[in-house]
């Protein structure tokens, strides 16, 4: 969806990865799809990052609902983000491990999107699916799909998560060691729980959809900054 309403100037391919170059509501884009799980991510975001002058990074997606009041399709704004599967499994079980000390997490937990950008999205999500549907809050980050209702308690104990997914919080790592500002929006394909793959195959199109239609109009606003 993206690519279709992007005016694409040139494609450069770097490590197997393609970034489309050109422009997008007037605004000159980067646009990339950076695979499944931490470790992709960060090396596309990085890529992009060293490769291209990049003023503001906008990364989005589907993800699994964590807190009893979401819904499929809802929208989560992160306001920040933590790898909830970053620890020790010791003879007691998992200890999570806060942090990425020393590289501007301040707090040594969780990582806090740019507060500007999260306003800008949580507005833009509004108008495009209804105040009702839209929510600021953590968004909690693993290499796993996540479909347990136990598992899903425990985030939401825990982190006081509103959803899960797998991509956020190597987004924020990079970023913030690049010092480029960023935000984290995900669309609710499921609950990430027992029926999280039904839910995953049946809404997974029509949340994507969602997310790509905010992203155009926040390149949008950003352009009448």
């Amino acid at each position: 969806i993206l690519l279709r309403e992007c005016k694409i100037d040139h494609v450069d391919t770097v490590a197997d990865m393609k970034f489309y170059v050109g422009k997008l509501k007037g605004q000159p884009v980067v646009i990339t799809r950076s695979g499944i799980g931490k470790l992709r991510n960060a090396s596309s975001v990085t890529t992009m990052l060293i490769k291209y002058n990049i003023c503001d990074v906008v990364f989005t997606g589907i993800a699994g609902g964590v807190a009893d009041f979401t819904n499929v399709l809802d929208i989560v704004v992160a306001t920040r983000l933590v790898e909830h599967d970053y620890g020790i499994i010791s003879e007691e079980g998992f200890i999570w491990r806060s942090g990425d000390p020393g590289y501007g997490n301040q707090e040594g937990e969780y990582y806090y999107c740019d507060e500007n950008l999260v306003n800008i999205a949580y507005d833009v999500a509004v108008n495009v699916v209804g105040n009702d549907r839209v929510y600021k809050g953590t968004i909690a980050t693993g290499d796993q799909f996540i479909a347990s209702e136990e598992y899903v308690k425990r985030l939401a104990d825990d982190y006081d998560a509103y959803a899960c997914e797998m991509e956020g919080a190597s987004v924020a790592v990079v970023c913030e060691r690049f010092d480029v500002p960023y935000v984290v929006i995900r669309a609710l394909s499921d609950k990430a729980d027992g029926k999280a793959h039904e839910s995953y195959e049946n809404m997974g199109d029509i949340a994507a959809a969602n997310c790509s239609e905010i992203v155009i109009e926040i390149i949008e606003a950003l352009g009448k900054r």
